[in-house]
């Protein structure tokens, strides 16, 4: 047994790079406990295990004491000093008491020992190979699904994907190539945990840097991302070089680069817009396809405007449920309320009159009514509107 062991504990240190030591250490804590319970000893023991000859010895350390009361634990100084005359009172000896039948007990608690080190080494492995690839995009194969989750095969690991991060316009089947994105890595006590997802805005992120070299090497830097899964998205780029158009290195030759993205996102619409350190110019641009007329911003919010569009505009710059301001108000990080052109004149009188009015006497509830936020927009249709807007273009 003596040659096999050492022979395991050298090719388990070659492959699955666990540490000889630590075996080892494992292996005398858990030979201790076989002791004791094989052999109903409740003394204290010690189990060295010969690193170059491989051979096992147990030994039952007992203090050296003037009188015995528990023989297991303690041992006369008459008899300690028949061992060896240098012994004093409290010393510690060791006797050997190595069973002769403890080779079989030893080689049961050594591949235990063996084969539970390797499961901790292959699950560290895993996890420290996985979270390395934490926020980044990884390919995938379904494998099967719950009520619970879709299980994505990565290679060495099974990755979950939770509901919520399931695309609503996508259906799953088994052996279908999917890009995710990892959005955490756990190490749980059954192992490493991988979740993965379609929805999250950073996938989009990911994708663009896949498909677009400029983005990848910075010269086009992604600034927000504003995303409805499998719906419709909006992303806003800038570019670090004054020679280089970030839309249109985005969107590339008749629109070849960002087609691949919508494709892999199965269908879901992108609308790419150039920052600009200019609010006004940035929450026009945010707003396309509609076109600006002028923006106002709230001289009580700085995180607040309203935005002049055409009348016949209105619908499309708020979009379909309020879609294209929602959007624009999540990209910008401003609250946007759009209106008309022909209520503009209305708006300037109720706003100059309220500069009039003391402030706590300002309680103009046909303001407050007609200002919408991009979150109202969700629960209003347009779709007759559109119509009536496209007849009058």
């Amino acid at each position: 047994m003596s040659k096999e062991m050492l022979n395991a504990l050298d090719a388990l240190e070659a492959e699955k790079g666990i540490s000889k030591e630590i075996v080892i250490d494992a292996l005398e804590a858990a030979l201790v406990s076989a002791y004791k319970r094989h052999y109903g000893q409740a003394q204290n023991v010690e189990v060295e295990f010969d690193g170059k000859k491989g051979n096992i010895h147990v030994y039952a350390v007992k203090e050296v004491t003037e009188e015995v009361f528990d023989s297991q634990l303690e041992v006369s100084l008459k008899e300690a000093m028949e061992v060896n005359k240098a012994y004093e009172m409290g010393d510690k000896i060791r006797f050997e008491v190595t069973p002769k039948d403890f080779g079989r007990i030893a080689a049961q608690t050594a591949k235990q020992v063996i084969l539970q080190r390797v499961r901790e080494a292959e699950r560290n492995i895993i996890y420290n190979e996985f979270s390395a690839y934490e926020n980044d995009i990884m390919q995938g194969i379904v494998e099967r699904q719950d009520r619970r989750y879709i299980y994505v095969n990565l290679g060495k690991i099974e990755a979950v994907l939770s509901k919520q991060d399931q695309m609503p316009n996508e259906f799953y089947q088994p052996h279908d190539r999917i890009k995710v994105y990892v959005s955490k890595v756990e190490n749980t006590s059954k192992g490493p945990q991988v979740f993965v997802s379609r929805s999250h805005p950073d996938l989009l992120k990911r994708l663009f840097e896949q498909e677009i070299p400029e983005v990848y090497d910075g010269i086009v830097e992604i600034v927000s991302i504003a995303r409805e899964a499998g719906d419709r998205s909006k992303v806003s780029v800038r570019s670090t070089d004054s020679n280089i158009d970030p839309v249109g290195t985005c969107v590339g030759p008749k629109g070849q680069r960002v087609q691949a993205i919508v494709n892999e996102l199965k269908g879901e619409n992108m609308d790419i817009v150039e920052w600009s350190e200019d609010p006004a110019v940035f929450i026009s641009n945010a707003l396309n396809p509609a076109q600006v007329v002028d923006v106002i911003f709230d001289p009580n919010n700085n995180k607040a405007c309203t935005v002049v569009v055409p009348d016949y505009q209105l619908s499309l710059a708020i979009g379909k449920r309020g879609q294209n301001a929602r959007l624009a108000a999540k990209l910008t990080g401003f609250k946007i309320d759009i209106k008309p052109e022909s209520e503009m004149e209305d708006y300037y009188a109720q706003l100059a009159e309220n500069q009039e009015t003391p402030e706590e006497e300002v309680h103009d509830e046909a303001i407050v009514e007609s200002a919408m936020t991009a979150d109202d927009y969700e629960n209003v249709e347009f779709e007759e509107k559109t119509t009536e807007d496209e007849e009058q273009v």
